[in-house]
Parts: C-alpha cells; structure tokens; sequence
C-alpha cells in the first residue's frame, strides 16, 4: 500500500489552530481523544513539521508534557536552521516534493505532517497532501493563527469518517481526490 501524507491538527470552530501567541491550551484531550490519538499514530512513523512547531515541541520534551515518540523518523522543515541531523530529528531545507518522493519509496506506515501555518500551505500549494485528520474543537477563539493561510490553489477532499466526542469534538478524516 502506497504511503499517505496526513496533515493533521486541532483548531477552533473558527478555524485556528493556535492563539496569536502560539498557546494551544484551548486544545483539550479526554480519555477518548487520547485513544484516538493512539489509534491514529498506531499507522504512522515518519512525522515532518516547520520550525515554528518544532520549537514549541522541543519546549513540551523540555517541560514533560510531550508524548513519546521514539522510533519516529522526525523531520522539521526549516529555511533558517541549517539542515542535518539534531537531537532526534533531521532538519531539511530543500524541495518538498523530493523530500516527500524520497519518504514515500521507502517501505513503511503513512507520514503526519503536524501543524498548520505556511507548512501546510506549502504542501497544499505543491499537493502533496493525501488526507486531512482534523480534531474541531467545541469553541471560538476570535483570533489565532489560522490553520489554512491561504494563497493556494482549490484542494477538493472526500470525507471518510465524521466522528463526534463526548467533549463536544468532531474528528473529521478526508481524502485528497485529483483528477
């Protein structure tokens, strides 16, 4: 089976994934979250995330609050740091899509791309998203970072599950239909 691409986040009701200040503390996981959490990184083990999340995981690792994932190929996508190989993951500077080409020939489960911002739009703009993994939480938050900056072109997706939370969540999974 071929390996997906799954951009994956929590945002608002309103459509941010974090406040302006990067705080996610509006995020909250219950039991049940959790579960389906574990379920979906279960099929995954190569994650790719920019910079500015990375920052703030190395932040989580720093503080205990970040879950573990060891075993996971890791690599943070970054015009300023200079690319190799750091504490756990590999930072890359190049083409996406030769990045992506390269992960994919390698045999293995599917690759979370985390966090939205201009990460996600850059493999929006280049389609190299296969499915969307969205947690939509039960609030507004007015203002934020938005998880779809726009400036890319039209992206259509078929929805292959819609799953509700006692908390007042909604799960949603979508897949990427060309042609």
């Amino acid at each position: 089976m071929q390996r997906k691409v799954i951009l994956g986040f929590g945002i608002s009701l309103d459509g941010y994934i974090a406040r302006r200040d990067g705080g996610i503390d509006f995020l909250v996981i219950d039991p049940e979250g959790e579960a389906a959490m574990a379920d979906f990184f279960s099929n995954i083990d190569t994650q790719i995330m920019g910079r500015k999340t990375a920052t703030g995981y190395l932040k989580m690792i720093q503080s205990g609050e970040a879950p573990d994932l060891s075993g996971m190929t890791t690599y943070v996508v970054s015009r300023r740091w200079k690319a190799g190989k750091r504490a756990g993951f590999e930072v890359v500077n190049g083409s996406l899509a030769e990045l992506v080409a390269g992960i994919k020939s390698q045999p293995g489960k599917d690759i979370y791309l985390g966090g939205g911002g201009g990460l996600a739009r850059s493999f929006l703009r280049e389609d190299l998203v296969d499915e969307l993994f969205i947690g939509v939480g039960p609030l507004l938050l007015g203002d934020g970072i938005p998880a779809f900056p726009g400036k890319f072109p039209q992206r259509n997706f078929l929805l292959l599950e819609c799953k509700g939370y006692a908390n007042g969540s909604v799960g949603l999974r979508y897949e990427r239909v060309r042609g």
